[in-house]
C-alpha cells in the first residue's frame, strides 16, 4: 500500500504544471447560438383590439417577439405598457426575464398587484419566452424544461352569456353536446353569476345542469363553474345538490374570490373538488389561495397572472402542496398557445386542461397563419420556435383600434 507522501509524489509527477492546465475562468464561454449574448431589445409595442391585448417586443436582430396581455379594459392596459413596463424593458438582454420581470413588477407596484400591472407585465413576459424561442430555434416548452408531452387533453368551456345574450338550458345543453360530438369527454358550462348578483332570486344553474347532462349523458365528464355567485351556504347547498342529481364531478369559484375563509367552508362541506384561481395575480395570492382558502386545483392564467414566468412560478408552490394546475383559459389565442407550452412543462398539470374552442365570434382568427391541432379532445402542442402561433403582422396593423 502507498504511504500518503509516496502517493503525493506520484500524483505530482503525473500532473502537468499549472501554468499548462486549460484556464477555466478565461475559456471563451460565447454560447454558440445565435444573439444569446448580443441581442438587445429595441422597441415595446402595443396592438390593442375590441376584445384582445397583444404586445409585441422588438430586438436590434431584427427577430420580434409575440405575447398577450388582460383584454379587460385593454386601452388602460395599453398604458400600463407604454409608461410603466416599456422603459424598463428597451435595451435589455431578454436573457435577462427574472431581472426585466422583477423590475416592472416592483418598480410598477403602485399600480396595483392585481388586475392591470400584472395583465400589462404578462403581455411583455409571454412576448419574451416567444423571442427567446425564435431566437434559439425551440419551442418554449422545450425551453421551461421539457415533459415528453405530445398532446393536451382539454375539456369544453362555455358561458351562459350575460343581459341579451343569455342562453337558455336548451342552448347550453346544445353547445354542450357540440363539443361532445368534436370527441370531448369533458364539459364546464359557465353559470356568470358574479358577486354583484351574490345569490340571485332567479337563479336557473339547476336547470342548465340538468339539460346539458341530458344532452351529453352520463359518461361525460361535468364542471360546473360559478363565477363567484354565491355565499358560502347557498353554494354548499347548490354543490351538493347537482352533485347528488347529475354527479358533477368539480366546481369553480363558488364565492367570491376576495373571501378565502367562505371558500375554505365550501371546501371543507362538499365531496368534490374545488376550483379557484383566475382571480389571483402573482405567486403570494395563490399561496393564501392555498393556505387559507384551501382550493383543491389552482386556475393559473398566464394573460392575468404575471405572464408564463410567474405562472411557472405558482405551480412549483402548488406542486409542494400536492395542488393539481388547471389552467384558466378561454381566448383562441396566443393565450391558448402560451398555456400549452406552460402545461406542457408541468408534473401536477391536471389532467384535463380548459379550452373554450375557436371562438369565431371573437373576430380575432384572422390575425394567425395558423392554428393548433384539435383532434379527438386534445390540443396538439406547437412545435414551431416560441409560442407557436405565426403572427400576420398586417392583419395586426389593420385591425389594432389606435
Amino acid at each position: 500500500m502507498l504511504s500518503r507522501k509516496k502517493f503525493l509524489r506520484t500524483l505530482a509527477a503525473s500532473v502537468p504544471a499549472v501554468g499548462m492546465l486549460p484556464h477555466l475562468h478565461s475559456q471563451n464561454t460565447t454560447s454558440t447560438t445565435p444573439y444569446s449574448n448580443t441581442v438587445k431589445i429595441t422597441d415595446v409595442k402595443c396592438y390593442v383590439m375590441r376584445k384582445a391585448l397583444f404586445v409585441k417586443v422588438e430586438t436590434d436582430a431584427g427577430i420580434s417577439g409575440w405575447g398577450e396581455g388582460d383584454h379587460d379594459y385593454s386601452e388602460v392596459v395599453e398604458a400600463v405598457v407604454n409608461e410603466i413596463c416599456k422603459p424598463l424593458v428597451v435595451g435589455q438582454d431578454p436573457f435577462q426575464q427574472e431581472y426585466i420581470w422583477n423590475r416592472m413588477y416592483f418598480l410598477g407596484i403602485e399600480a396595483g398587484n392585481s388586475g392591470l400591472l400584472p395583465g400589462a407585465i404578462a403581455g411583455v413576459d409571454n412576448a419574451l419566452w416567444d423571442l427567446k424561442g425564435k431566437l434559439l430555434g425551440k419551442p418554449v416548452h422545450q425551453i421551461l424544461g421539457g415533459n415528453n408531452v405530445e398532446k393536451i387533453k382539454v375539456y369544453g368551456s362555455f358561458p351562459r352569456g350575460e343581459g341579451n345574450n343569455r342562453r337558455t338550458p336548451d342552448q347550453m345543453a346544445a353547445v354542450a353536446a357540440g363539443f361532445v360530438e368534436l370527441g370531448y369527454t369533458t364539459v364546464k358550462p359557465r353559470m356568470q353569476i358574479r358577486e354583484h348578483n351574490l345569490d340571485p332570486l332567479n337563479d336557473d344553474t339547476f336547470e342548465i345542469v340538468k339539460a346539458v347532462r341530458k344532452a351529453v349523458g352520463d359518461d361525460i365528464q361535468l364542471f360546473v363553474d360559478f363565477n363567484n355567485g354565491y355565499s358560502s351556504a347557498r353554494a354548499t347547498m347548490m354543490v351538493n345538490k347537482l352533485y347528488e342529481h347529475f354527479n358533477i364531478s368539480a366546481v369553480e369559484e363558488p364565492v367570491s374570490h376576495q373571501n378565502y375563509e367562505e371558500l375554505r367552508k365550501v371546501v371543507d362541506a362538499v365531496q368534490i373538488p374545488v376550483l379557484a384561481g383566475e382571480h389571483e395575480y402573482n405567486k403570494w395570492q395563490f399561496r393564501d389561495l392555498i393556505v387559507t382558502g384551501g382550493a383543491d386545483i389552482l386556475n393559473t392564467d398566464v394573460i392575468k397572472c404575471g405572464g408564463i414566468s410567474e405562472c411557472k412560478k405558482v405551480a412549483i408552490l402548488a406542486e409542494c402542496f400536492n395542488r393539481k394546475v388547471m389552467v384558466h383559459n378561454a381566448r383562441p389565442t396566443l393565450a391558448t398557445a402560451a398555456s400549452l407550452q406552460l402545461v406542457a412543462t408541468l408534473n401536477n398539470a391536471e389532467r384535463v386542461q380548459e379550452y373554450a374552442g375557436k371562438r369565431e365570434e371573437l373576430g380575432l382568427s384572422h390575425l394567425f397563419d395558423n392554428y393548433f391541432e384539435v383532434k379527438e379532445g386534445h390540443v396538439y402542442l406547437p412545435t414551431l420556435p416560441g409560442l407557436g402561433l405565426v403572427v400576420n403582422e398586417k392583419e395586426m396593423e389593420k385591425s389594432k383600434l389606435n
